[in-house]
């Protein structure tokens, strides 16, 4: 669970994608998200995309509109890389919850060492730029929407929306806890116990039982009932 920074010392491959405004979007999210803003250079950028220096004025303009621009490039790609679920007619609201939350999950832990796509979105949640409220919009809000869909399909409607919202928080906040405090988590517990019950798979099962017990769907919380909830 720990996080670990990955640095390319050579020009960036952008996949499918050989134009120097893509180049300098990956390079740039590389370098955002392992020195911050303010650290980065645009000549270190530019050398990591193999482009000139005056490439990011005639793309971009300045420093900080490729940095709103290469959050947004990152958001875009990890939506890309691990898209929501889609439900056919009259799946049930557990399924979805449980799918909602795996998919969650996968998209913050499912990998040894994080992408320089999630490293950015997590620096700009944890100390938020302009950028921030652009990265709310276009991808969390959308997300959170769909889960408390899925909270209101599963309480027959019977909830307000701030208590949906309170709910939903909450089962955001402990998915985000492991990407989060990954290192601090992996402190607390004994490596065995990580390694059985703390992969993204069982924390997925986890999460979705203990929402379903405190709603009134499931009997108290047990290890037994976690491992056959679903």
């Amino acid at each position: 669970m720990a996080s670990a920074n990955t640095r390319k010392t050579g020009p960036v491959e952008v996949e499918g994608q050989d134009d120097p405004r893509g180049r300098i979007l990956s390079a740039a999210g590389q370098e955002f998200a392992d020195k911050g803003f303010e650290a980065a250079t645009i000549r270190d950028i530019c050398t990591l995309a193999a482009v000139n220096v005056a490439a990011v004025n005639y793309y971009f303009g300045d420093k900080h509109r490729l940095y709103i621009e290469s959050v947004r490039h990152a958001h875009e790609e990890r939506s890309q890389q691990v898209p929501l679920p889609q439900w056919a007619d009259g799946t049930p609201p557990v399924k979805k919850l449980r799918d909602f939350v795996g998919n969650m999950l996968q998209r913050m832990l499912g990998f040894d060492h994080p992408p320089w796509q999630v490293r950015l979105m997590l620096r700009e949640i944890l100390h938020p730029t302009d950028a921030c409220r652009q990265l709310v919009e276009e991808y969390i809000q959308p997300h959170f929407t769909v889960l408390c869909s899925i909270l209101d399909e599963l309480t027959d409607g019977e909830l307000s929306p701030p208590e949906l919202r309170r709910i939903g928080l909450g089962i955001v906040g402990q998915c985000f806890l492991y990407r989060a405090a990954g290192d601090v988590v992996g402190m607390l517990i004994p490596s065995d116990e990580k390694d059985n019950l703390h992969s993204p798979v069982k924390l997925a099962d986890h999460i979705t039982c203990f929402c379903l017990a405190a709603l009134g769907k499931q009997p108290p919380l047990s290890v037994e009932i976690s491992a056959n909830c679903f």
